[in-house]
């Protein structure tokens, strides 16, 4: 697609030396963008939707829609694709379209930490429609610090002529104080997830302990790994040496050694395995895990499978 540049033909005109585009181009693509609104579009919604990296996003375009963009330039499109999408977020005419309806709402504020030493960013949600009104980086959970926050969310409700039927969060002390200052008699509800969490803290704590225990159970991980690569080193230079020695040994040995090093590699997955949430513990399901490993190999040696190797760590 071609879009001609123009420039104004009359002598009198203060713009004429300089060029214009059409007007249906902004339709289409950006100025100096190298691609249209339906790709920065896709890539926005497979990114932040579905979850895509970059690097799968970079091959799925070049190998189904021959569209080849570096990681950087894919990184910058996202970058203001995310902008776009706060923007939109708070565009207050869209908003009051959203809540034409709407009588009550359900604020809801925590605070999310992405990496220690950074600035926590403090969000505000609208439960009742499920829509994130705004959000603000913070570098305290001071009462004042808070209060803005607080402070805007009630505006924006009787903006739109609602009332605000609620409050929820984790109910630390300064949303508890700024809360009940800024909206008197709002009732404040504690967090299910941080309610279920506090709970739960006596059964996680000795659900790490049980960790640690199984962790320090686990031993000799690393000595079969390498006694594993040793062997598979020296059978591929025996088969450098003689071919059909080594053809009489890829029937035996490097399928068994291969076994190995995956349960190895399933193994340290297992034992490094932190996730997992109040109701389903990760010491817990690391049990289960090692369990089914357990049961593997006892199957593996029942059958006589693996080859010629025998050894296998304790249990």
């Amino acid at each position: 697609m071609v879009c001609k540049l123009v420039r104004c033909s009359s002598s009198n005109c203060p713009n004429r030396q300089r060029t214009f585009g059409p007007e249906t181009e902004s339709a289409l693509t950006m100025p100096r963008w190298l691609i249209g609104w339906d790709v920065f579009c896709w890539l926005g919604h497979r990114r932040f939707a579905r979850h895509w990296s970059v690097p799968q996003l970079r091959a799925e375009l070049k190998d189904s829609y021959a569209i080849e963009l570096s990681e950087d330039a894919i990184e910058d499109y996202l970058q203001r694709y995310q902008c776009m999408l706060a923007a939109r977020q708070q565009d207050f005419a869209l908003l009051q379209e959203e809540y034409a309806t709407t009588r009550e709402v359900v604020l809801s504020i925590d605070g999310l930490q992405p990496e220690k030493g950074h600035e926590t960013l403090y969000v505000v949600r609208e439960l009742g429609c499920e829509r994130v009104w705004f959000a603000q980086p913070l570098l305290s959970s001071a009462t004042e610090e808070i209060r803005p926050l607080i402070a805007q969310a009630k505006e924006w409700a009787e903006r739109l002529g609602c009332r605000v039927r609620m409050w929820m969060s984790d109910k630390q002390d300064a949303f508890v104080k700024t809360i009940a200052s800024v909206c008197p008699g709002v009732p404040h509800r504690y967090c299910d997830n941080h309610f279920l969490r506090d709970l739960a803290k006596p059964v996680l704590e000795l659900d790490s302990h049980a960790k640690v225990q199984m962790r320090g159970k686990i031993r000799g991980l690393r000595g079969i790994e390498r006694e594993v690569l040793k062997e598979r080193a020296a059978a591929q230079a025996s088969q450098e040496k003689n071919r059909r020695r080594a053809m009489m040994m890829a029937a035996t040995a490097p399928h068994g050694l291969e076994v190995v090093l995956d349960y190895c590699a399933a193994v340290r997955g297992i034992i490094n395995d932190g996730q997992g949430g109040p109701l389903r513990p990760p010491g817990l399901r690391m049990s289960e895990a090692l369990g089914e490993v357990r049961k593997s190999l006892q199957r593996n040696l029942r059958l006589k499978k693996g080859g010629t190797r025998k050894r296998c760590w304790n249990d």
